[in-house]
């Protein structure tokens, strides 16, 4: 009977390696490439549209302290001398103060009203179970399709026939019921992202749902809150058209009222000045705003993708 005897490996030589090295593969020059022109491109566009967007700032503010002859005379020129007067006249003459107060008041409570509101509904929507939870759920996410235009002549009359119209308290309510379907149907989704053995360790130790809610899920939404307080606050400072229609007297008026009145105003007397230093008045809260709250805003819009 034969046998297949297999050969001995042969000795290593003496100060020889057998170990295996892996030699790194360098990328194809053509997909390296590739991905630098692309690089360029995306970091050319976002050049492109960041001039877009500040240029037109930068130049507002730098006409609102000219005087009416530099705007039309040198209008890319930086101004001879800063005249504060027209921010003075602006805010006095204009009753740009007013209308700012009572836009801060109108915003301050709307927004306070909303947050409060939203996030109890969201947080109930989002953690318990219950008959219609879906369907609720639905129908703030129709309020956030159906266009206000339609809504204007019947809340025009709801408004009237409860006695808020031409009221501060009355627009605080309408402005909140105006953001109340976006700010649930955001929150809503947020909740979801929360951790629930947080909760169920306070139930644990006899906390109650309110109790739970205010000191510990309301706090751990901090970041949505941000986010979604920020969206609200952009769209209720520079809300017109609700205004508009349920705020005629002139003393309660709030601060884009204000800005159509001086440029319909200043389109016969020629106070361009005036006008630029109330638009300019107009826009510092807002990017205040949104510069103090920027990396709360990200963490928001990027939390709910994270679990």
């Amino acid at each position: 009977m034969k046998t297949t005897e297999t050969p001995a490996p042969l000795p290593a030589e003496s100060g020889a390696s057998v170990s295996k090295v892996d030699v790194p593969v360098a990328p194809p020059a053509k997909a390296k490439k590739e991905g630098n022109v692309l690089n360029a491109f995306s970091h050319g566009m976002l050049i492109l549209w960041a001039f877009m967007v500040v240029m037109p700032l930068l130049w507002a503010v730098m006409t609102s302290f000219k005087d009416d002859n530099s705007i039309f005379s040198s209008p890319w020129a930086l101004p001879d001398k800063l005249h504060f007067e027209n921010w003075a006249r602006a805010w006095t003459d204009a009753n740009m103060s007013d209308y700012f107060l009572n836009t801060i008041l109108v915003v301050g409570g709307s927004l306070i009203g909303t947050l409060v509101l939203g996030s109890m509904a969201a947080y109930v929507l989002a953690r318990f179970d219950f008959p219609g939870n879906r369907f609720i759920y639905f129908l703030f996410i129709g309020g956030m399709s159906f266009p206000i235009m339609l809504a204007l002549v019947p809340l025009f009359y709801v408004v009237n026939n409860m006695g808020l119209l031409n009221t501060i308290h009355g627009l605080i309510l309408v402005y909140i019921a105006y953001s109340l379907p976006f700010t649930v149907f955001f929150l809503t989704a947020f909740f979801r992202t929360l951790p629930t053995s947080i909760a169920e360790a306070a139930f644990v130790d006899g906390a109650s749902h309110s109790r739970t809610f205010f000191q510990i899920m309301l706090p751990m939404a901090k970041p949505g809150l941000i986010s979604v307080g920020i969206f609200n606050f952009l769209g209720q400072w520079n809300q017109y058209m609700l205004p508009t229609v349920l705020n005629t007297d002139p003393d309660k008026r709030v601060l884009t009222q204000g800005l159509v009145q001086l440029a319909a105003s200043q389109g016969y007397k020629g106070d361009w000045s005036g006008l630029f230093a109330g638009l300019v008045m107009a826009m510092l809260p807002v990017l205040a705003a949104y510069i103090i709250f920027q990396r709360q805003v990200v963490q928001g819009l990027t939390a709910g993708a994270l679990k």
